[in-house]
Formats: C-alpha cells, sequence, structure tokens
C-alpha cells in the first residue's frame, strides 16, 4: 500500500481501483484474526464492538472489503436476491383469468380443456394431451413430469418402459394402480425428443394439475421427478435432499422418489427408492388407520 492510498483509506476516502484478486488478499492479509461479530440493520462499524483480545479492522481492511463486495453485487446483480430468497426456482402458476377459470372448472370440463388447448408451443406437434388415468378417488396420486413418445401416442401417462417400472414399484407396496391409484403429469403434451419442461410450459399447464389435485383429494400423494417435486413443494432442492420425509401440498402428505426414467438410467438408486415406497407405504396405512 503506498502512503497516498493508506490515506485515503484513513479518511475514508475512494474508492480507488483494485484487481479483485488483490482486494480478496487485503482483507484476508489485514485481518488474519478476526471473527465479525453479529451486527443489527442498524449499527454501524463504529458502533460495533470488538471482543475482547482482538483488534478492530484496519481502515485499509474495510474499505478494501466494501470494494469486494460492490465488485462482487456489480458483476452477479441477482446474487443478493437469489440468496434472500433462500436459492429456490419456485415455479409458480399464472394467476391470470385463465387459471382462475381452470379453478372452477368441474371434471368432465377440466378433461376439455385439456384437449383443447393451446396455451403453450406443445401444442402444435402433440398426438394428443396426457390427461391422467385411475380411480377418481385415489388413495396415491402419482405425479410425474411430462408424458413421453409412448404416451403421446396412447393418450395414458406412464405406458413404457418407464411405466412397467412404476407399476411394479406400487406393487412391491401392495398399491393396484388399477383400483387405488390416479396418475398425472405436470405436463399434458409430450415435449419434443424428450427434453425437459420448460419454465413457461410448467407456467402454463400446471393449473390443469393443480385443478385435478384439488378435484381427486388423494390421500397421499407420489412425486416421482425433478419438475413435479419443484412444483409441488416450491422448491428447487435436489431430490436427494427431500427424499425421506413427510412433506405437504396443502394438507395432503407428499412423498418424494426418483422418477422412473431415472432408475431405469440409474439401477443403484433403485434401493433408494425402496426406501420412499416404504415410507410412501407406511404414510398411507397410518392414515387409513386413523379413519378407521
Amino acid at each position: 500500500m503506498s502512503l497516498r492510498t493508506d490515506k485515503l483509506a484513513a479518511l475514508d476516502l475512494g474508492p480507488f481501483w483494485v484487481r479483485r484478486a488483490v482486494l480478496a488478499s487485503m482483507a484476508v492479509a489485514a485481518e488474519p484474526e478476526i471473527t465479525a461479530p453479529e451486527t443489527t440493520a442498524a449499527a454501524t462499524p463504529a458502533e460495533t464492538p470488538v471482543p475482547a483480545g482482538q483488534h478492530a479492522p484496519s481502515p485499509v481492511a474495510r474499505t478494501a472489503q466494501k470494494l469486494l463486495e460492490q465488485v462482487t453485487r456489480s458483476a452477479h446483480p441477482g446474487a443478493q436476491q437469489a440468496r434472500d430468497a433462500g436459492r429456490s426456482a419456485t415455479i409458480e402458476p399464472e394467476q391470470d383469468e385463465r387459471s382462475q377459470r381452470i379453478a372452477k372448472l368441474d371434471w368432465d370440463a377440466l378433461q376439455d380443456d385439456v384437449r383443447q388447448c393451446t396455451a403453450c408451443g406443445l401444442c402444435s406437434q402433440r398426438q394428443q394431451t396426457v390427461f391422467g388415468t385411475g380411480v377418481r378417488q385415489p388413495d396415491v396420486l402419482v405425479v410425474g413430469e411430462a408424458p413421453g413418445a409412448e404416451e403421446d401416442r396412447q393418450g395414458e401417462p406412464f405406458v413404457g418402459a418407464a411405466g412397467q417400472l412404476l407399476d411394479s414399484m406400487l406393487r412391491a407396496v401392495s398399491l393396484s394402480r388399477k383400483d387405488q391409484v390416479f396418475i398425472a403429469n405436470v405436463l399434458k403434451c409430450h415435449p419434443p425428443a424428450n427434453r425437459n419442461p420448460a419454465v413457461d410450459e410448467v407456467l402454463r399447464c400446471s393449473p390443469y394439475l393443480d385443478r385435478q389435485l384439488a378435484l381427486l383429494q388423494p390421500k397421499v400423494i407420489f412425486a416421482v421427478g425433478r419438475f413435479a417435486i419443484q412444483h409441488l413443494l416450491k422448491s428447487d432442492a435436489p431430490v436427494s435432499a427431500l427424499r425421506g420425509k413427510v412433506h405437504e401440498w396443502q394438507g395432503i402428505p407428499v412423498i418424494v422418489s426418483y422418477h422412473p426414467a431415472y432408475l431405469l438410467r440409474n439401477l443403484p438408486d433403485k434401493s433408494k427408492s425402496w426406501s420412499d415406497l416404504l415410507l410412501l407405504r407406511d404414510t398411507l396405512q397410518n392414515i387409513l388407520r386413523e379413519k378407521s
């Protein structure tokens, strides 16, 4: 540090141009033993007490730290907002006239509306919409992400290899797809080349799923796959961090797990999905026991 720079810092003048790497080294070198105390929003550096046995940060270190924070904010303007929001990538349904209208439809009208939907570009290449299938008063509602090519052809969810695996998973915990389960997806149309759903597609299609959930009122929701979990739990945490817990969607228990299509590509994780299925079974049994 030059004498001029040191004087400017002591007078709290600046900013002066310093490379980011130099700023970081300045802050570390000037305060090697300092642990920053917790302060309130109204506190100022002069009002912040310094713990016994420690030294107050020098003006040079304070200025360097301020400049480093300014540079970081300038380079990443959305970083602070993301931290304030808990880094959640919540996807909320559109709160417009369309979603409000969908929220009032009965079952038959909802099916017709899905069949005629042109709200996003997926309508231009679909063979047919995939509304969902199963019993109208299900013990378990399975929510997946989007129809695949075979589902697009047949108009039913989970009918390919992933569907066969899902059937086996449900049978393993004594659940009948025919008698106890309804299956739906967040998207009702097939994304080309089985790509991930786009944010806009989820925004426009998720009001249909929300209305299905409200009408079906399942005892337990089994969400499989990242996009289904993100929509229901409003969290962008990885599936691995959300497994093993009972979550809720509007008072209905939600159990999460890996999508069957993922399990077909990652066989070692099948053992983890078995634990999820046991949690699903136990949660449902507890609910049935309480109602009996």
